[in-house]
């Protein structure tokens, strides 16, 4: 969610003021000025602000045949701080146009992460007379004389997100604590109601609430502490995976933890359970406890609400890690997001597991097929961003996989060892280190009862992968020597690894 960075802030007059001036400047440039998006680690397949900080994606939202992503962002610079409501939409879930800020900074109180909802039956009365819009709800922060508190808010648009208006009457929740934040909130239809999930971040628990009209809320239970406990639980979202068949669904809570991943610094942990539509229960199968991402730099991801109702959840994260995200090499930005995946549940005779499906497909280009068996090679030079899709053969060797060359002495590894039943990416030989937190091989449980296969988003700065049928995701940034990349298989052995599959180039969304 944040940092604990103490600022030196100006007055509350001169940061509305400046602030105004931002905002002003922001919308008259996108017309003004052609930016190329063209930086060295710029990425091309994921989004990123043009310029400045951002953080967790905010209020995602699919209105009126839109996607709205908005996002933590200092319209100021490129560290953390002044956080705000950065705004962008797509049509696709890939192509986005940065708007305006949406929800700045005001009179010393940040906007931190929360939900946007679409009010269909206006009962917030914030609506047009027969008409249906958008409502943020979003924690505000503020410092005062006795610490940091944080509070419960309300915004509405009545333009389709372009513009917002601050509820009079803020907050709606307020408990006078310093660590009260990140509402998930959405429509329960079984109650005909509003539901929330927030998070009481270092009591490790997160609070249910409810309401009729989004202004009046009734708390109804509280989850935890429970599953990993070593760092402050942040960024929830309680909701319905649906099963691979389209039966079998089940609820699945997400909570952010930072620090205390077991990567280092930042993970979400997931518990699969029921919701009686009071009370969250975890389940005890095999499975049903496990990480949204077993990489470094995917956190706080959230879902979208508004979809229609026989969409699986999609999901977009922030791809960074508290422990380096204000040192990143990157600029004038410094930050983004990853691709959306869509999400169901897998049952099989090793446990539960969550499906998660990268959306890629539309930035597809060129492909070639890869086949060993038919004497064909995965070895060749690409500049990213290029996709991967690879199957291994049931393979005798101990630890196999593919390396990723920038240069003879920088490479990504990516593979399976079988020896320690884990899926790795190795980016300690991939480029620049940034920090002595940075250099990694982040690990996932294999099961050997699933495929071992993978499919890879290589873009300038990052690699995402989702193995064994997409049982595994883990996200990793690196910061290659050049654009070139060569690809090639390893194995233990040195021999020749089973593998077939598929290669495309992608299209730049900026392009």
């Amino acid at each position: 969610m944040r940092d604990d960075v103490t600022m030196r802030m100006p007055s509350l007059k001169l940061i509305d003021t400046l602030l105004a001036c931002a905002l002003a400047f922001s919308t008259s440039i996108a017309g003004a000025q052609v930016i190329r998006y063209d930086e060295p680690y710029r990425p091309q397949v994921h989004f990123s602000p043009r310029e400045h900080w951002t953080n967790d994606p905010n209020g995602l939202v699919y209105f009126h045949k839109e996607y709205h992503l908005f996002y933590q962002f200092n319209p100021f610079g490129d560290k953390w701080g002044h956080m705000s409501w950065g705004h962008a939409v797509s049509t696709n879930l890939l192509d986005w146009q940065e708007l305006p800020v949406a929800i700045p900074e005001k009179d010393g109180e940040m906007a931190f992460t929360g939900s946007v909802v679409v009010d269909r039956e206006n009962t917030s009365g914030f609506c047009a007379p027969g008409a249906e819009c958008l409502v943020s709800v979003y924690t505000g922060s503020r410092s005062t004389s006795e610490g940091t508190r944080q509070t419960q808010n309300l915004a509405y648009s009545r333009d389709d997100g372009r513009t917002w208006t601050r509820y009079a009457a803020n907050p709606v929740i307020d408990l006078h604590m310093a660590d009260f934040r990140d509402p998930s909130v959405s429509w329960d239809e079984k109650e005909n109601r509003w539901l929330m999930a927030v998070s009481l971040a270092m009591e490790h628990k997160i609070r249910f609430y409810t309401s009729p009209n989004l202004k009046e809320w009734t708390q109804l239970s509280d989850f935890g502490p429970a599953g990993d406990v070593d760092g402050a639980w942040e960024c929830p979202d309680l909701l319905r995976i649906p099963g691979e068949n389209g039966t079998g669904d089940m609820w699945a809570l997400k909570i952010g933890l930072n620090p205390g991943a077991p990567q280092g610094g930042s993970g979400e942990q997931y518990f699969l359970g029921k919701f009686n539509g009071k009370r969250f229960t975890a389940s005890s199968e095999p499975g049903s406890h496990g990480w949204t991402n077993y990489g470094k730099d995917d956190y706080c991801a959230i879902s979208f609400n508004g979809l229609p109702k026989d969409a699986k959840p999609i999901l977009i994260g922030w791809m960074s890690n508290w422990q380096y995200a204000s040192q990143l090499p990157t600029s004038p930005w410094r930050g983004q997001m990853s691709v959306p995946r869509r999400l169901s549940l897998l049952r099989d005779a090793a446990g539960l597991a969550v499906v998660q499906d990268p959306v890629i497909a539309p930035l597809r280009a060129d492909h070639s097929d890869i086949s060993t068996a038919k004497g064909g090679s995965v070895s060749g030079n690409m500049q990213a961003p290029f996709e991967l899709d690879l199957q291994f053969g049931r393979p005798s060797e101990q630890v196999f996989g593919i390396r990723i060359y920038t240069d003879e002495q920088h490479w990504t590894e990516i593979g399976f060892d079988q020896p320690k039943r884990e899926f790795y990416i190795d980016r300690t030989k991939s480029g620049a280190a940034i920090t002595p937190d940075f250099p990694a091989r982040t690990t996932a449980p294999l099961i050997a009862s699933r495929p071992y296969d993978f499919k890879l988003i290589i873009d300038r700065s990052s690699i995402e992968a989702y193995a064994q049928n997409g049982t595994i995701a883990m996200t990793d940034l690196i910061f290659p020597a050049s654009r070139n990349s060569k690809v090639a298989l390893f194995s233990s052995s040195g021999k020749v690894v089973s593998v077939g599959g598929d290669r495309w180039e992608l299209r730049s969304i900026w392009r």
